[in-house]
């Protein structure tokens, strides 16, 4: 892989925190439907369910999202691809904010039967659409920008947008929830989070008009005719590593914030606010810690970080599910943190592994579907899995299980993947010398 010229200093901090401010913006629109079809949407929109069918179903909206990801990472790879990496973040923002503030608009099934649903499916997809090209272009724009010495860590800030974007998410639900009545909560309290969508994708987009497009795009000679041939013609066994690998990381991450919080107030009897609470702290921590592992992934490797993140997952799964089923919350929270420190371990580095293990004319497309191709493994169906696999009584076993099942599929596709950790100029001048 070719080096491009870098940026340094204020002009790297305000790029990188515009992408940080965009990510979460667009995963505070992706989180807020999960938070809510955990909570109220299997009432509401498939009221002739039972409840456990009802949650299923509302999770197979969720489900919606992550499929049409891939088909977001392709449309908008494309774009940035032959287009350049700054048109894929105004376009894949306006699409995102506007499905999001749709979903709030929604009637319910009382109101116009199963159009509700449909219309539920459709707009849900579209946010996966929009979403499947944010990760590509932000990452890009700022990997491509950062000094080689640095690019995990400058890279780190966009993977910093989903722990933001869901606190900011299910910290207005938890406001909602705390403040209005069960009955003022399913009839218009879950549809404010959705409504205020629309001014933070204005404000995003404000964020963003001023981005220099990306030096790496800038340099290339030429571009790529059809990107996705490309990739799947010459780099197909990097696409399926990839998304094999990073399907533990989606998978671990929305056990925790859609499953648990699930199983936790249906099964648990904990209430909304504690099971919330529990988890939000959790992504506190994750959140806080990602530019430490960003720098350890600088300092020793991408590849060594996301072996370890998948071990780490591998060994905590059962421990995770047996303190989940005491519905105590301290116990819970250490659950949830350790699981999202092996997640974040892995996820800290991706941002900078991702675009550095393809070449710059296919990067944007490459990247973009293997990450979002693990989403679909590990994040569409663990929400799903789950709930059915945790039907009978006491402690759901199987869904550890499951998860340690996938842990040890990324933990082979991560060994099957090479190191790309740009070396030192002084290592490479040693190195002649001996």
């Amino acid at each position: 892989m070719h080096d491009v010229r870098s940026v340094k200093g204020p002009s790297m901090l305000r790029l990188a925190a515009a992408s940080l401010a965009g990510t979460a913006i667009e995963f505070y629109d992706f989180f807020v439907y999960g938070t809510a079809a955990a909570l109220v949407l299997g009432p509401l929109f498939f009221p002739t369910f039972s409840p456990l069918a009802g949650t299923l179903a509302a999770f197979g909206t969720f489900a919606a999202g992550f499929v049409a990801r891939p088909l977001g990472s392709v449309l908008f790879g494309h774009i940035g691809d032959r287009r350049g990496r700054r048109p894929v973040l105004v376009a894949s923002l306006l699409l995102t904010g506007a499905a999001t503030v749709a979903v709030g608009c929604v009637p319910t099934y009382e109101s116009i039967g199963v159009a509700a649903p449909v219309l539920l499916l459709v707009l849900r997809f579209l946010q996966g659409l929009g979403l499947g090209g944010e990760w590509g272009g932000a990452v890009l724009l700022t990997a491509e920008h950062a000094p080689a010495a640095r690019r995990g860590l400058w890279s780190s800030f966009p993977q910093i947008g989903p722990a933001l974007g869901f606190l900011l998410a299910n910290g207005v639900m938890l406001a909602l929830s705390a403040a209005l009545s069960e009955a003022q909560f399913a009839a218009w309290g879950w549809r404010v989070p959705f409504w205020a969508a629309g001014v933070l994708a204005l404000a995003g987009l404000w964020l963003r008009g001023s981005l220099p497009e990306s030096p790496g795009f800038l340099e290339l000679r030429e571009h790529a005719r059809v990107p996705l041939a490309e990739v799947v013609r010459g780099h197909w066994r990097l696409v399926l590593l990839t998304a094999g690998g990073l399907a533990v990381g989606y998978a671990v991450f929305y056990a925790v914030t859609t499953w648990a919080l699930a199983y936790g107030v249906e099964r648990l009897g904990v209430s909304r606010t504690v099971m919330l609470s529990c988890i939000m702290a959790a992504v506190v921590v994750k959140g806080a810690v990602t530019p430490l592992m960003a720098l350890l992934g600088d300092r020793y490797g991408r590849r060594p970080l996301c072996l370890v993140g998948c071990a780490a997952a591998a060994v905590w799964m059962f421990p995770m599910v047996a303190l989940l089923s005491t519905g105590e919350p301290l116990l819970m929270f250490l659950g949830f943190l350790v699981a999202l420190l092996a997640f974040i371990t892995m996820f800290a580095v991706i941002a900078a592994y991702l675009p550095e293990l393809y070449e710059p004319r296919v990067r944007c497309t490459g990247a973009a579907v293997g990450y979002n191709l693990g989403g679909v493994l590990g994040g569409a169906l663990t929400p799903i899995v789950a709930t059915a696999v945790a039907r009978g009584e006491g402690v759901p076993w199987g869904v550890a299980a499951y998860l340690t099942a996938i842990a040890l599929l990324s933990l082979g596709c991560f060994a099957l993947l090479p190191e790309t950790r740009p070396v030192p100029r002084l290592a490479v001048v040693q190195a002649a010398a001996d």
